[in-house]
């Protein structure tokens, strides 16, 4: 499929309907991959909060455990550990594996994310994941249709993810309100930028892959990249915007 980049191949008649349409199935799967990983993740994180509390208000036995236990820390570190596994062995890996790692990844980084309903109100996180699509939407459409070269952008912006990192675990001491929305506010600017950086990457990928299991994992990727995208824009905007519970 990606031979058909080549010029001796490109020439021929109908090529260029070829690989638009490819092209298009290809982005769809990312895009499907992504948007279903998401409903895992809400699915999950909602499920896990009620059942993290008794009918009474009260934190369960669950609840103590994913909250209050030392095993809140793995439950924290774990989509990690998923996301490294895809991004060094992915080669390694089946595309059948792949995808179940992904789903595991998707259903872990739930049961991680359930504690922002016992923090923000439901009325709120719905209002900034509404927000937070329109905007991952518009920059994404943005990285897939813009003739610009992104990749100087990008590494800015990698540059930026670092620094919000770093900022983020010395805040973690600090506990600074100030220093927490200084935060957020690049985190949104950054994340914005990288949804269409990633978006432009995961484009231009599809015509160096070479095979249909390349593609296939390079799917896999692709969505857990815009994923990790809108997650974490996600995260910034309400903490910005979100409504906390008294």
């Amino acid at each position: 499929m990606a031979e058909f980049d080549r010029p001796s191949v490109a020439a021929r008649p109908g090529t260029a309907a070829v690989i638009d349409q490819g092209l298009r199935s290809y982005m769809l799967k990312v895009y499907n991959y992504m948007t279903v990983g998401l409903v895992v993740t809400g699915a999950v994180a909602y499920g896990a909060f009620a059942a993290a509390f008794d009918a009474t208000g009260n934190l369960s036995a669950f609840g103590e455990a994913i909250y209050l236990s030392p095993l809140k820390w793995i439950v924290m570190l774990a989509p990690l550990a998923f996301v490294l596994v895809l991004s060094f062995g992915i080669t390694k890996l089946s595309t059948a594996t792949a995808q179940i790692l992904f789903w595991a990844f998707a259903a872990v980084m739930g049961l991680s994310l359930s504690s922002i309903f016992a923090v923000y109100t439901g009325g709120s996180i719905a209002r900034v994941f509404f927000i937070t699509a329109g905007t991952f939407g518009a920059m994404s459409l943005y990285g897939y249709t813009t003739k610009r070269d992104l990749t100087q952008i990008g590494s800015f912006l990698l540059m930026g993810l670092i620094g919000i990192v770093i900022a983020s675990v010395v805040n973690i001491f600090l506990a600074s309100s100030a220093l927490s929305f200084g935060i957020s506010i690049v985190g949104v600017l950054v994340f914005v930028g990288l949804t269409a950086w990633d978006t432009q990457k995961i484009k231009e990928s599809y015509n160096e892959s070479y095979g249909t299991d390349i593609l296939a994992k390079n799917a896999i990727m692709g969505a857990l990249s815009l994923y990790l995208d809108f997650i974490n824009l996600f995260m910034m905007l309400l903490r910005l915007f979100g409504n906390q519970r008294n």
